[in-house]
């Protein structure tokens, strides 16, 4: 699990706070809010993570890759 700095739990937490009242009609505290932002955290978080690592990883390799064939090029 990663960490927020408050500004920025805070700053998630009010943009919870605004969808609920703009999507759902419905005013909800800073409290819930809150758990509403750890729930999707540690669920949603780890998927993502786990998603950004599988993308790089695939970067990587394309690039090394690349490096390769651009090393055997150096051959005459």
């Amino acid at each position: 699990m990663f960490n927020l700095n408050l500004e920025e739990r805070n700053k998630l937490i009010k943009e919870i706070q605004n969808f609920f009242q703009n999507e759902r009609d419905e005013d909800i505290g800073i409290i819930a809010a809150g758990k509403v932002l750890d729930f999707f955290i540690n669920i949603l978080g780890v998927y993502i993570h786990n998603k950004s690592l599988d993308q790089t990883k695939k970067w990587i390799t394309q690039r090394l890759e690349d490096i390769e064939i651009d090393y055997d090029m150096l051959y005459k």
